[in-house]
């Protein structure tokens, strides 16, 4: 079995956008749908994706409560530090050994984002 997805309800897609692909670095596969209804898929072609789907008539109560979607970078000094700069909340960085750093983030409607760097 394979994970492919993670499906996360927006509520304004171009800040879910702007957060996703310009702060944190992800592509968009694909992008489809009308102004009421759209879905885009983050991610490279051949690993699991972040699946952001806006619906102009629903409301996002609880996101992802106790849950976060963790993300591997490369540069989490510099993500932690544009977070900061750009007004987004910071937890960390953790470090629970020596092989592993990581902080916490939410994204604009509350989802928990963690970034792990890569040792």
């Amino acid at each position: 079995m394979k994970l492919n997805w993670v499906t996360i309800y927006v509520s304004n897609l171009e800040k879910s956008l702007y957060f996703y692909t310009k702060i944190l670095g992800l592509n968009v596969s694909v992008k489809f749908g009308d102004e009421n209804h759209q879905i885009v898929m983050l991610g490279e072609a051949d690993e699991t994706k972040i699946e952001l789907i806006f619906e102009s008539n629903t409301k996002i109560e609880n996101p992802g409560k106790g849950v976060s979607i963790g993300l591997e970078t490369d540069n989490l000094e510099n993500l932690i530090e544009e977070l900061n700069n750009i007004g987004y909340k910071v937890t960390g960085p953790i470090s629970p050994n020596p092989h592993i750093r990581f902080f916490f983030v939410q994204d604009p409607d509350g989802y928990t984002i963690q970034l792990i760097g890569k040792s």
